[in-house]
């Protein structure tokens, strides 16, 4: 699957690290209901490294398409609350 975080470029990631990423888009949707700004940024930072962690850049950017786009690290609260589906982002 190809995973673009917005501002920084697209990643590789294998089907199987996929359920890696539940648990931080879980914890970046209760973020969002009950806490304040910092938490969702703290989680938010967590979600991105998990896929700089798991995935790889793709060689040709130009040809490949992506099937998730995750907002860059500077996204704040209120710009998320307006983007995000009640599956969080990653549906699953």
């Amino acid at each position: 699957m190809i995973i673009r975080i917005f501002g920084e470029g697209k990643y590789g990631v294998a089907e199987e690290h996929l359920d890696g990423f539940n648990e931080p888009d879980s914890g970046l949707q209760a973020a969002m209901e009950s806490v304040g700004e910092q938490a969702f940024t703290t989680v938010l930072r967590a979600l991105l490294d998990a896929v700089r962690r798991l995935g790889t850049p793709p060689l040709d950017e130009a040809l490949t398409a992506s099937r998730l786009m995750l907002p860059g690290q500077d996204t704040g609260l209120r710009q998320m609350r307006q983007s995000l589906s009640d599956e969080g982002l990653i549906p699953g």
